[in-house]
This record gives structure tokens, C-alpha cells and sequence, in this order.
């Protein structure tokens, strides 16, 4: 029994001894004590060794060319003014006053008779015997109550197929367009114009007493008669 115990010991003492060693190969690998250090193992292959390269210079050597630099015009500067001061005024411009007591315009007096309506009809409608064989102008002046003012002067002025036409005549003359009616016969057949002939009530003194009418005439046997109505304005 007391050689395995020594054997036992001895074990022991070995393989606290190999744990030692594998601990401090463990701590420092380049340890002399390591057999196999790292780089220089068995199989480790060799390290180059350095050879140091002397520098020399090229066989021959070529300067490098020298960059010449030409000189550029340098444009000389141009001036500038200085701005100049503007003089700002801190007191508020004055307001104009408006001129007081202006005379309004006066507007142009409004003529006594103005034309309320101008329409073209069949002469048959007053002269049912004369057909197409007749061609004029007729009409009525009332007040403005539409009561048939009597005695009133028309006249036809103007131009019709060339010839001057000046003809006058009295509001009641014509009963059969009205009380007040009147009448210009312009030819014995209907006739085409356009603006040529005018119809205008005038006082005796022949002021005006309305504006020209301008009458357009036709050729068509359905529109040889213009009835012209002048009414008073209140």
C-alpha cells in the first residue's frame, strides 16, 4: 500500500507541476520557457531578412522646363458716383382745398315735342282706294296727356330721288289719322331712301319745337306709308 500512495503522491506532484508550467506559457507566450514560442514553431516559415537599397540617381538628368508667364492687360477700374442724398421731408404735403360754391354745368333745355313712335304700315290702312299707287308720310301731335293739339306746324325737308323736297303743312288737316292728324304725299309710287328726308314741328315763328326725325322710305308696296306721332314732354 505505501507505494501507491507514493505513486499517488508523485502524480500529484506532476501534474501540479505541468499546470504550473502550461499556466505561465498560458501568461507569456515568448516565455523562454514556451518550446514552441509563436513565429518560431516547427513549421514556422523563415522571416524575410531586410537588405537595405541604396538610392542612386538617374543616369541622366533632364531639367524640367521653366513656365514663362506672360503678362495680361489689367483694365483699370471704372468710377463709381457716390449716390446722392435725397432730401425727404418728414412734414405731410398740404391738401388742396376744394373750391367751394362751383358752378354746375347747364344742361341743354329739352326740346317741347320729342317722337313716340315711328312705324311703316300699308297705305290701304288710310287710303284703301290708292294701293300701291301712292307713297307718303303722315302722323299725329298730342300734349302729354295724349289730347290732340290742332294748329301745329310739320314740315317735310330734305331730298328724295335726287330732288329737294321742302313741304309744310298743319296738324289737323288729316282727320282720318286723327284730330290732330296731318299728311305729306311724296310721290304716285312707293320709292326706296335712307335718311334723306327729315319731319320736324317748328312754332310760327319757325323755332323748332322738336328734334329732326330721319324717315327711311321703301320700295315695298306693304310699307309706302310712315306714320310719324309727336308727343308733348310734361
Amino acid at each position: 500500500m505505501q507505494i501507491w500512495d507514493i505513486l499517488s503522491i508523485l502524480m500529484l506532484v506532476i501534474t501540479v507541476c505541468l499546470i504550473g508550467y502550461f499556466a505561465l506559457v498560458f501568461i507569456n507566450p515568448s516565455s523562454s520557457l514556451n518550446l514552441f514560442p509563436p513565429g518560431r514553431g516547427m513549421f514556422a516559415p523563415d522571416l524575410p531578412t531586410l537588405t537595405p537599397t541604396p538610392i542612386q540617381l538617374e543616369p541622366t538628368w533632364t531639367p524640367s522646363p521653366t513656365i514663362v508667364v506672360t503678362a495680361t492687360n489689367t483694365f483699370r477700374p471704372t468710377f463709381t458716383p457716390l449716390p446722392t442724398e435725397t432730401l425727404v421731408s418728414l412734414i405731410p404735403p398740404s391738401k388742396t382745398p376744394k373750391p367751394t360754391n362751383t358752378a354746375r354745368p347747364t344742361s341743354t333745355p329739352k326740346a317741347a315735342f320729342t317722337v313716340s313712335s315711328v312705324t311703316t304700315v300699308d297705305s290701304t290702312v288710310i287710303h284703301p282706294d290708292l294701293t300701291c299707287n301712292w307713297a307718303g308720310i303722315g302722323g299725329t301731335v298730342v300734349d302729354s296727356n295724349n289730347s290732340p293739339i290742332l294748329g301745329m306746324v310739320v314740315v317735310l325737308r330734305g331730298s328724295l330721288s335726287g330732288k329737294s323736297v321742302d313741304l309744310t303743312t298743319v296738324s289737323g288737316i288729316n282727320p282720318e289719322y286723327g284730330q290732330s292728324g296731318f299728311e305729306f304725299v311724296i310721290g304716285d309710287a312707293p320709292v326706296s331712301s335712307t335718311k334723306t328726308l327729315y319731319v320736324q314741328l317748328l312754332d310760327l315763328n319757325n323755332i323748332p319745337l322738336s328734334d329732326k326725325v330721319e324717315i327711311t322710305t321703301s320700295s315695298d308696296c306693304t310699307k309706302n306709308l310712315v306714320i310719324v306721332r309727336f308727343k308733348k314732354n310734361r
